[in-house]
């Protein structure tokens, strides 16, 4: 599986430059008493290319956790990860079906805001990032699938979001996983290959690799780019045809 998961990353990586060159290199922009790198062009566009910059590097992060045993922190990146292909979905589907609401524009100036005020200190600046609630991008992303099924994907939705963010609170059934074997003990250094849901992690982990293919399948659509999002139709098929676990897969 090793093999499949390093050339889902490589198709990733190359498709990630062929969508960065259809955008203006980021310009270097004093702040305080340094420089930061910004797109010039805070656009759609370059929000759903930051999105799929971390979706590549979230994906290495979960295989890299995965194999160290590292299960709780593969789990919370997970949850990032979900976010990120939501939110994904959530900006190309607004280009593709031409439906931007006033959602996007809140998610988008909400996205660049840099996180603190120039010239202030992180305790003086009074800047407050005005994210746009998940519970409405799950309600935009589930609208169309149509046959009553909309309230079915929110829930799925919620379902999902509400698991893994025990992973990232560290709610105590979630933290108690670090407690098995005989006689039982916490495991703390990593190496739960061992642990009685580590397979439910090796499982979960070809999810998230499928998914973020069909990220980078929207996103080309979204750019225009049509030869690249058949590439990644075709491949995501055929991606799913290799792990073994076609039936399995959820999008």
């Amino acid at each position: 599986m090793n093999d499949l998961y390093d050339i889902a990353l490589k198709n990733m990586n190359n498709s990630f430059e062929i969508l960065e060159g259809h955008l203006d290199a980021p310009v270097k922009v004093k702040f305080n008493n340094g420089y930061v790198y910004r797109y010039k062009s805070q656009d759609i566009y370059a929000a759903i290319l930051l999105k799929l910059a971390r979706t590549i590097t979230g994906l290495h992060a979960i295989h890299i956790l995965n194999e160290a045993g590292l299960l709780q922190e593969q789990a919370a990146i997970q949850r990032i990860l979900d976010e990120l292909s939501e939110d994904v979905l959530f900006l190309c589907n607004s280009i593709i079906f031409n439906d931007r609401t006033e959602k996007h524009d809140e998610f988008l100036s909400a996205f660049f805001q840099d996180e603190f005020d120039e010239g202030r200190s992180a305790l003086e600046s009074k800047q407050k990032r005005p994210m746009v609630l998940r519970k409405h991008i799950h309600s935009y992303i589930n609208k169309d699938i149509g046959q009553g099924d909309a309230a079915r994907g929110k829930e799925a939705s919620r379902t999902l979001s509400k698991g893994y963010s025990g992973y990232i609170h560290a709610a105590a059934p979630h933290v108690m996983e670090l407690y098995y074997g005989s006689p039982p003990r916490f495991h703390l250094a990593g190496s739960a290959h061992s642990s009685p849901l580590y397979q439910d992690h090796v499982d979960d982990m070809l999810n998230y690799f499928y998914r973020g293919i069909l990220s980078f399948a929207f996103a080309a659509k979204a750019f225009g780019d049509e030869s690249l999002f058949k590439a990644f139709l075709d491949y995501s098929k055929a991606f799913a045809r290799e792990s073994g676990r076609e039936n399995h897969l959820i999008p």
